[in-house]
């Protein structure tokens, strides 16, 4: 009776255990990667009234007389492996593990100890680690190699994601160009004097943007010969840096363009010719020039006679002083640009003849690359010479922050256009990411994909891998210790961390960035038990009240 007693006992204790393992299971139904428990019951050690005994020749054996003397908590199971249903919430920094063949844990750590989660909810704290957001414990993970750039598989440690190193990208300087379109021979600006201007910007080794600009002009449109020559290269202060490193040499004329050359460019002769206009007349016999230049007091227009020439400070040809026909003393000047239509270092530069018909002719250093195309289909054949694409623009030579650009003309082409061109020079060759360069970059976003590799994106269009965050495995998951704080510790039955890790796609699983996964409690399965809890309870109550009835009863003899 005493026994019963007490088996009704335990039979409350180990139901009341069950019951509160239920409440937490549901207390956590919406704790994001919480795993739900089990309780499992064994029945207490038994007391034998009396042993069994073995058969005879003339009677059976006898089995042996146990009572029970009731039940006890066996165990409580966490149900680790079952994974919990996702929940899209667009964080970037809420990840969902999932698993393949067996289960993965973060490793997140404490400040003094490794410990491991599945609750994926992250942020970056105020020191730019990758944290938890509940706890603020660090998440652990690999680092990038500096030698390599890739992930060096060690020891883990904090994801600092936002170190000053990773808040910048570097420079890179722009080392080659893709000239494209099609040069038309009716386009006035190609068959002008100044030509048809084009734009290259680039950037040198410390990510300073610069423009470079090019004069595409017509040399033989009839042999589909045409030019291209640097005129300029501007800072972003619109400062010609090419001139002044030109200025900065101290050169004459000659080698100012053999300077120039080495740049780029092929170093030829050009030639203008000036027939006489309305401003001006040839004397076709002694090569005078005169000039007709209205009168300011009056109607009439006075006739001037070429004085003598006129050059600069540097020794570049200005122009030229004009005399008047009948007033010695009356001088006019007139620039090289108003009389031969070029401006005066290239008028400097060069020879002035007369030649037959009146014409005055111009023979001056020019620095540019001959561009060839097919007469019979305008395509591409060479620039400079037979069987070159490329040519170099030798920045280099302006300074060591500056990268040599090839520049590649082949998808040019030289077709009727309506007499409009539509050259375009653009930085990068044709694959449109090699030798583009790149100004220094500010970090404007990170990434995760799903092997927890973290990606830095810039301004610059730099992606940089900044890290990759680990995760653990237990050849007993369901020996992991609950910590509280939807942590796990290890145990000496669910196996060591190696304080490595592994990649989360070792054995097939993955992480999704904006998910969370959500907890695994199943209700209908949890009041399911809490309707068998409570009945049990039930019943192990009536076995104690029945039994002091029996008592009650067995008092009641004495009276």
């Amino acid at each position: 009776m005493m026994r019963a007693l007490y088996s009704g006992v335990s039979g409350l204790k180990t139901h009341q255990t069950k019951m509160d393992v239920i409440g937490n299971n549901i207390a956590n139904v919406n704790t994001i990667g919480f795993k739900s428990s089990s309780v499992t019951f064994s029945d207490i050690m038994y007391q034998t009234t009396s042993g069994a005994t073995a058969a005879t020749a003339t009677t059976g054996g006898k089995n042996a007389k146990q009572i029970g003397l009731g039940v006890s908590t066996a165990a409580t199971k966490v149900s680790i492996t079952a994974s919990g249903a996702a929940q899209s919430t667009g964080e970037a920094f809420d990840i969902k593990l999932t698993d393949s063949n067996s289960t993965n844990f973060f490793i997140v750590n404490n400040g003094s100890e490794n410990l491991f989660t599945r609750a994926g909810s992250f942020y970056i704290d105020g020191t730019g680690n990758l944290a938890m957001t509940s706890t603020g414990y660090n998440v652990m993970g690999w680092q990038v190699d500096p030698t390599t750039g890739d992930i060096r598989k060690d020891t883990v440690s904090a994801l600092r994601i936002m170190q000053a190193d990773n808040l910048t990208s570097a420079p890179e300087a722009t080392t080659n160009a893709n000239v494209t379109g099609l040069i038309d021979k009716n386009d006035t600006n190609v068959t002008s004097d100044s030509g048809y201007f084009r734009t290259l910007t680039f950037y040198d080794n410390l990510g300073y943007s610069y423009t470079a600009k090019f004069a595409f002009k017509a040399v033989d449109t009839d042999a589909g010969t045409y030019s291209v020559e640097l005129t300029s290269i501007v800072d972003s202060d619109n400062q010609d840096i090419l001139k002044e490193w030109l200025d900065k040499q101290g050169l004459d004329t000659t080698s100012r363009s053999d300077a120039l050359d080495k740049i780029f460019g092929n170093d030829t002769k050009a030639v203008k010719r000036f027939t006489a206009g309305k401003d001006y007349t040839v004397d076709a016999v002694s090569g005078t020039v005169s000039i007709t230049i209205p009168d300011g007091n009056d109607a009439t227009t006075d006739t001037y006679y070429q004085s003598d020439a006129v050059k600069g400070q540097d020794g570049k040809l200005l122009g030229y002083n004009f005399c008047h026909n009948t007033d010695p003393n009356k001088i006019v000047f007139r620039s090289i640009a108003e009389i031969y239509g070029v401006d005066a270092q290239t008028a400097a530069s060069g020879t002035l003849a007369l030649v037959k018909g009146g014409q005055l002719e111009l023979t001056y250093d020019t620095t540019n690359y001959t561009l060839q195309f097919n007469t019979s289909d305008g395509t591409f054949r060479y620039i400079n010479s037979a069987g070159n694409d490329t040519v170099m623009l030798n920045m280099s030579l302006l300074g060591d922050s500056f990268a040599d650009i090839e520049m590649d003309f082949s998808h040019m082409l030289n077709q009727d256009n309506g007499g409009s061109s539509t050259v375009e020079v653009e930085k990068g060759a044709d694959d449109g990411k090699t030798g583009i360069g790149k100004k220094l970059g500010a970090l404007t976003g990170v990434s995760i994909d799903g092997t927890g590799r973290i990606y830095g994106s810039y301004d610059n269009g730099n992606t940089v891998l900044l890290g990759q965050i680990a995760v653990a495995q237990f050849a007993n998951a369901s020996g992991l210790e609950s910590l509280g704080n939807n942590c796990y510790g290890t145990t000496l039955n669910s196996g060591e961390f190696d304080g490595i890790g592994v990649e989360v796609t070792a054995d097939g699983g993955s992480m999704t960035t904006g998910q969370l996964e959500m907890s695994n409690v199943d209700l209908s399965a949890e009041f399911t038990e809490m309707i068998t809890t409570q009945r049990g309870f039930q019943a192990n109550s009536r076995i104690i009240t029945t039994s002091d009835t029996l008592l009650e009863e067995l008092v009641n003899l004495k009276r």
